[in-house]
């Protein structure tokens, strides 16, 4: 086995007046006390059927802890703070269950694809170019990952593949940095959003 790659982002952490600002917008636009995924998506700017929706409700479904489809604000605290603060095999459970489409505990190559577009949609760029300068597929790319992570080898990537495959090798970092950094997105979509 080859040693771990410790990746670490640099993610500054949340200050105290955007998580005031986030409160506040919460309640304003939640007075029920829960987000539902088409508040999920008008609380960060997201269009509802642009590039990013279906990257945003997987990240729905993982802040969703209890699965009831709604986000109350303890949920959203909760992932916030994962998102901010979260240590790379926490970030990298979470990524998981933003793959993990349907919940049923693995990621197959459908689901994999669906991720990998949403990354090269959210990056404006239909292949990934690697240092070589050798273009890629999304289809090159789910092999390549499935090839270095599917340890045995039966086209589904439990949680302890997605975990050990990511940390060991740079590369597969590397391809699924936008899903590694849900810092990144969330402050992008807060800069976004007129309401902040």
């Amino acid at each position: 086995m080859g040693q771990t790659q410790q990746t670490t982002q640099n993610d500054p952490e949340i200050d105290v007046k955007a998580l005031q600002d986030m409160y506040k917008k919460f309640v304003i636009e939640c007075p029920s006390g829960v987000l539902f995924i088409h508040e999920f998506k008008r609380f960060f700017g997201v269009d509802p059927t642009g590039e990013i929706s279906e990257y945003a409700e997987g990240m729905f479904r993982a802040f969703d802890k209890n699965g009831d489809n709604t986000i109350d604000f303890l949920e959203f605290v909760a992932a916030l703070n994962l998102v901010f603060r979260g240590d790379l095999e926490h970030k990298l459970r979470w990524s998981f269950k933003v793959y993990d489409k349907d919940a049923n505990g693995y990621v197959d190559r459908t689901e994999l694809k669906a991720i990998v577009d949403s990354i090269y949609s959210l990056k404006k760029t239909s292949s990934k170019r690697e240092p070589g300068g050798v273009l890629l597929s999304v289809d090159e790319v789910c092999d390549r990952i499935l090839t270095t992570v599917d340890v045995d080898g039966d086209c589904h990537i439990t949680l302890d593949e997605f975990i050990e495959g990511a940390q060991r090798d740079p590369w597969i970092m590397t391809m699924l940095h936008l899903d590694m950094n849900p810092y990144g997105w969330v402050m992008e979509q807060r800069r976004k959003s007129a309401h902040f």
